[in-house]
């Protein structure tokens, strides 16, 4: 398995400026929902972050960059697959209709139905040197994240837990323009809590960020730009959500196309 810092330096064919979203999509910090469901998933688990191509179903930690010529190739034909349409309408979207915020029953992604909430369970993933609030290791007490978005570690503390939010890597109403309108209310479910779609990031960088895609946002960080956009595509591809040209353009730029 390939593992990577964050201090890597990625060289880009084309750099984006990030723009600010006028509206948000409830992928930054939100209560976290009660576990229901019974304890039949596996515990998330930190560790040194891992690039994308190596973290398929988004169960490891972190987005490392890719630097590889080998790595880029691979990069570029993933996100070949992705497939393209315009953006839909907004109306009709509201965050409710992918179900409660973080809840853990939910069933058909990874660490569903473990008992921790989702939003836990990435911070879990995601963060070093952690300590617990309780017993069975759900509630994240204080740990170290190194941020992909930033390049940066920060400090987290259950008492300033916003300082990181949990970001939902496609938008929920982005793929409600791309799609997601027409899911049963189950898929939705599945993508707004699937680790694949989730990263555990800076919060005010998040915040930025907000309903934006790869064409009109791309994180501060320039060494994980591609990863980043290779998660999207991940996304995209599992979900069979469509991007528009000019994202798909964005993407492939960013390694190398």
């Amino acid at each position: 398995m390939r593992r990577r810092t964050y201090g890597a330096t990625l060289l880009v064919a084309a750099a984006l400026t990030a723009v600010t979203a006028c509206q948000k999509d409830g992928s930054k910090a939100e209560p976290a929902a009660g576990a229901t469901a019974a304890n039949t998933a596996q515990p998330a688990s930190g560790g040194d972050a891992v690039d994308p191509l190596d973290n398929e179903d988004g169960t490891k930690p972190g987005l490392a960059p890719l630097t590889s010529a080998a790595d880029l190739t691979r990069a570029r034909a993933l996100i070949d697959r992705v497939q393209t349409k315009g953006r839909g309408p907004k109306t009709g979207y509201d965050r409710e209709k992918y179900g409660p915020a973080w809840s853990d029953a939910v069933g058909g992604v990874p660490f569903g139905g473990n008992n921790c909430d989702t939003r836990d369970d990435i911070l879990k993933r995601d963060g070093q040197a952690t300590r617990w609030r309780d017993k069975k290791g759900c509630v994240v007490e204080t740990m170290t994240l190194p941020d992909p978005y930033s390049g940066r570690d920060i400090t987290f503390t259950k008492a300033k837990a916003s300082a990181i939010q949990i970001d939902h890597v496609v938008p929920l109403s982005a793929s409600w323009q791309m799609g997601a309108a027409q899911w049963d209310a189950d898929k939705r479910r599945r993508l707004a809590n699937d680790p694949l779609n989730l990263l555990a990031v800076d919060g005010p960088i998040n915040g930025g960020k907000g309903d934006s895609s790869p064409a009109t946002w791309l994180p501060p960080n320039k060494a994980v730009r591609c990863s980043y956009v290779v998660r999207y595509a991940q996304v995209s591809i599992k979900y069979e959500l469509p991007v528009t040209d000019a994202d798909k353009a964005a993407m492939s730029a960013q390694c190398g196309g």
